[in-house]
Parts: C-alpha cells; structure tokens; sequence
C-alpha cells in the first residue's frame, strides 16, 4: 500500500482534546486521536505531533487576569507539556513508541530538544511529541510546529481542526461560504484567511512545506491523507 508522505507533522488544538468538556482533557478525545496516530504508525509513516495547550491555559488571555504577556506565554507552554504526557501515555498504552521533547528543559519528563537526535527517533519509529511551543514567548504552537516541521525535513505538515477544509469565509457563520480543495500561499493571504497565524504561515511558504487543513473528528480522514485522497484542503506554492 503506498503512502504519500513518508514523515509528518501533526498539529492538534489544545481544544480539541476538551471534546463536549469546557476545558481539561476528555479521556475518549486521546482515545480518539491515539488511535488514529497508531494505525498511520503501522503503515509506516513516521509522526511528529505538536499540540496545543488553550484546554488548560492560553497565553494570549492571560492579560485579563493581570498576569503579563510573558509569563502567560510561559504558563501556555507549560499548559502543552500537560496535554504531551497526557497523548504520550495513552499511545503508549496502545503499544506505540514515543518521544516527548520539550523546548524548556525539565529532566524528569521529557527530553530536551536536539534535532538529530529527533530525527533518529523518527528512523527507529518512534512517535515525537513537541511540548512547550519553541520555547520562547510571543511565539504560537502554529508557529512551533512549522519550525519544526522544517527541522526535521517533514513531508507535510496536517492541520487538524473542527472544520473539513479551508473556506471563503467561517463556514460555522456563513451557510454560503465555499471550500476549496485546493489553494496557494499567496491566495491565503491575499483573502485573508485563516489558516495558520502569519509567522507559521510565511515560515511554510519560504520553505515550500504543504499544509493539509482537515477535519480531525472524522476517524478515517487521517489514513487517508496518508494514502493519497484528496480530503480537507491542499495549501501549496
């Protein structure tokens, strides 16, 4: 069975793991995502996720609790490190091999980041899991995930979302609004839409790294990328 990418990078909202919850992590949402990674595992496909932390803490609202912009942006990557442990032990659990590695060093749970050490896990099979964004403040886990999608020389990164694509406009607001299959960079930013924040956006385009926005919740829509089908939206060059 062939594959048409050989190494990704999976980006998951911090959201998404709250499933019908108001915030923390729901147990069936890891289920759900864990179980997906293990059958892409097995086709041979080497993973690298980066996940978000908004199910516990984002950083961008910490201003309205008085805490600074800094420290909330810390506070945010910490929050990630939580969602990490939580993916990596239910893959585990399922008898997939992982890596967490985090930008700030902690010893006792999670591997520093050095990128050729990453890329061998990636050669003997392991899962990588990217906690704590890049490390720094004022910088997204979209921005994280395209730095290190082009670190380790990914194939493509996938966007999993709520929605089955990239539209016209918010297709949650628009009833009218039109998906497209596939579309370019420049068009993205000439219609303004959102897809990724702009530092990530423009880090992709540079390097000509594929983005796939799809819908996660769909169990099949994953396996499927992976073979070829044509599911969510293609952005390229």
């Amino acid at each position: 069975m062939a594959i048409k990418y050989k190494r990704i990078l999976l980006k998951l909202s911090g959201e998404s793991l709250m499933g019908d919850k108001s915030f923390g992590i729901s147990p069936e949402m890891l289920n759900h995502y864990a179980d997906q990674i293990k059958m892409i595992r097995e086709l041979g496909v080497e993973i690298a996720i980066v996940i978000g932390g908004g199910n516990i803490f984002r950083g961008l609202q910490a201003n309205a609790s008085g805490i600074e912009r800094v420290q909330g942006d810390y506070m945010g990557m910490l929050a990630t490190c939580i969602n990490g442990m939580a993916l990596q032990s239910t893959l585990e659990g399922k008898g997939v091999y992982t890596r967490l590695i985090s930008a700030i060093e902690m010893r006792q749970i999670a591997e520093p980041y050095i990128r050729r050490r990453a890329i061998r896990h990636l050669e003997k099979g392991r899962v990588l899991i990217f906690s704590a964004g890049t490390g720094s403040p004022y910088f997204t886990t979209d921005s994280a995930a395209a730095l290190r999608a082009n670190e380790i020389n990914a194939d493509v990164i996938l966007k999993g979302t709520r929605v089955d694509g990239v539209y016209s406009s918010d297709p949650e607001k628009n009833p009218d609004a039109v998906k497209f299959d596939t579309i370019s960079f420049s068009k993205v930013i000439s219609m303004g839409l959102n897809v990724m924040d702009m530092t990530a956006f423009t880090m992709c385009q540079e390097n000509d790294l594929p983005i796939v926005v799809f819908d996660i919740n769909n169990p099949e829509n994953l396996s499927k990328i992976i073979l070829g089908e044509s599911v969510g939206t293609l952005v390229q060059v």
